[in-house]
């Protein structure tokens, strides 16, 4: 095994994780290095102004499916076992442990050494080992790097070894293809195999941190955070197409992170230290900073589409899939907190972009309506685009993020609940989708209204606002907001047939009761009654 000789690395050495007999070992290289490494082996290609644009396969997303968590005692107790959370034997993690090392002899190996969390506090240090410099690359840009000093002692507590060349054996290992994601928090170890997205390796270590994290009294949240020039905190929880992302970025505001985040004793802390944008029909109008960033070194650019001969990017263009990415670090962004720290959040906004047009545009959450809506975690997309046939469908997830949940949602909420209690935020529920009928019937709702009902929230204008309360979900809607019609405010007001509105309530009434029914048995009554009346 040949160690790079450039590279600051610690004492810690890789025969710790089972990793022999290997070639040359890059350790902690930085982007310049790695770009020169993802360029020679053909990894990637150059493109305009510096990004590397590179593919991902047949993978070009999550594989769900194809994650497990290995059951043993040491945990077995604490996971909420089932579809997000499928086990799987130590048998069969030692076996693939074993055969992967074996694959992986030979080969060259990039190394990073980070941390997970910048509040020094609750930051975790991992590492990351993979097969590809791009992945690397991939590492540096979300986690957060140590200084000379730390670097040389890092330990890992938890550690990653990805492998896209290295598949298993359904057969023979208990898998479910030849993926998986595999997370063993008793050996302090992951194996990924089988895929080269790499937001396998983000998404795996924020699925730790959602594990030890409430240990120590820490909320962990999918979610994205900024600060206002008073220095007031504000999270944005929302699933994909949402407007979370778009919301969030704000040029007045502090950016602190835009997908994981913490709650401690301290604050609100960003688990990573860059950022994984989706990027399909990113507009330079609508998110400025995050447009820029798709023209500078450092950024990787997954499976965007990439002219051979000008080297420009089409950020339109969907030929490889809907979900092209864009990962970089978080200082590419010109209002970007430098600290990935924040106080006690005042203001929290759950988004829900509601395609069957029932929801509110706004509305305040009674504390236990907000923790039935985060175990909820609602929103709906739409089947397909034909005018006036398009069926919405409901999308539940738990906490906002539940494939990354390895706990019962209970134990979240019940966090946030003491959380409220303590700091007295203030949560408000925000639609971003249809307003006077469902998708395909109904218009979306206007950005520029989401947006100021958003700054009203943010700048407690809405708090002593007057408010009506909506029938089917006992929600309370402001009369009146700052450069909103307010007709616009209840969703009954916007459709041409009352009773046409009141039959679609019923059924997401209905739809967010039998969600529901899953978590009956671990929540109070108190949240129970928070939902909708049937």
């Amino acid at each position: 095994m040949k160690n790079n000789q450039c590279s600051n690395h610690t004492s810690y050495g890789l025969d710790n994780h089972g990793l022999t007999n290997l070639n040359e070992v890059f350790w902690n290289l930085p982007s310049s290095r790695l770009y020169e490494k993802i360029l020679t082996r053909g990894e990637g290609r150059l493109s305009h102004l510096g990004p590397i644009v590179v593919r991902t396969g047949h993978h070009t997303g999550r594989s769900a499916r194809d994650k497990f968590i290995v059951e043993e005692s040491s945990t077995k107790k604490d996971i909420w076992w089932g579809a997000n959370n499928p086990p799987i034997s130590k048998a069969s993690f030692e076996q693939l442990h074993k055969r992967m090392t074996l694959h992986l002899q030979t080969q060259d190996i990039y190394v990073q050494d980070c941390f997970a969390g910048a509040d020094p506090d609750h930051r975790m240090p991992v590492r990351i080992i993979t097969q590809y410099a791009w992945h690397s690359l991939f590492a540096r840009n979300m986690f957060i790097q140590p200084d000379e000093g730390a670097l040389k002692k890092h330990i890992p507590a938890f550690t990653v070894i990805d492998a896209p060349h290295f598949h298993s054996s359904p057969a023979l290992d208990g898998t479910n293809s030849e993926t998986f994601v595999i997370i063993n928090f008793k050996q302090k170890l992951i194996l990924i195999g089988g895929t080269s997205y790499a937001g396998e390796i983000k998404k795996s270590i924020f699925t730790v941190m959602n594990y030890l994290m409430p240990h120590k009294g820490v909320l962990p949240m999918h979610c994205s955070a900024n600060i206002s020039p008073a220095g007031e905190t504000a999270l944005f929880f929302g699933l994909s197409g949402t407007g979370k992302t778009t919301l969030s970025a704000d040029a007045a505001r502090t950016l602190i992170g835009d997908d994981e985040h913490g709650w401690s004793d301290n604050g609100v802390f960003n688990f990573e230290g860059g950022c994984y944008a989706k990027l399909i029909r990113l507009s330079p109008e609508a998110e400025p900073e995050i447009y820029s960033t798709t023209k500078r070194f450092g950024t990787i650019l997954e499976n965007v589409s990439l002219d051979s001969c000008t080297r420009r990017v089409d950020l339109d263009d969907d030929t490889f899939t809907e979900n092209t990415r864009g990962s970089y670090h978080i200082s590419a962004i010109p209002n970007a907190s430098t600290s990935g720290m924040g106080g006690h959040p005042k203001t929290i906004i759950f988004l829900s972009a509601d395609a069957f047009g029932v929801l509110p545009p706004i509305a305040r959450l009674t504390r236990e309506q907000a923790m039935y809506h985060f175990i909820s975690g609602y929103t709906a997309r739409v089947a397909g685009t034909e005018r006036g046939v398009t069926e919405p469908t409901p999308a539940f997830s738990a906490c906002y993020g539940a494939p990354f949940m390895p706990m019962h949602p209970m134990r979240y909420a019940e966090l946030l609940g003491q959380k409220l209690d303590r700091h007295g935020a203030r949560v408000w529920l925000i639609n971003t989708g249809w307003s006077g009928g469902p998708a395909g019937i109904g218009t979306r709702m206007s950005i520029a209204h989401t947006r100021a009902m958003v700054n009203a929230a943010l700048n407690g204008k809405l708090d002593d606002v007057a408010t009506e309360t909506e029938p089917f979900f006992g929600l309370q809607i402001p009369l009146h907001c700052p450069d909103v019609p307010d007709k616009v405010l209840n969703p009954c007001n916007t459709w041409a047939s009352p009773d046409a509105y009141r039959a679609q309530a019923e059924k997401l009434a209905g739809l967010f009761a039998k969600n529901f029914q899953q978590f009956a048995d671990q929540t109070t009554r108190e949240i129970r009654q928070a939902g909708p009346s049937l």
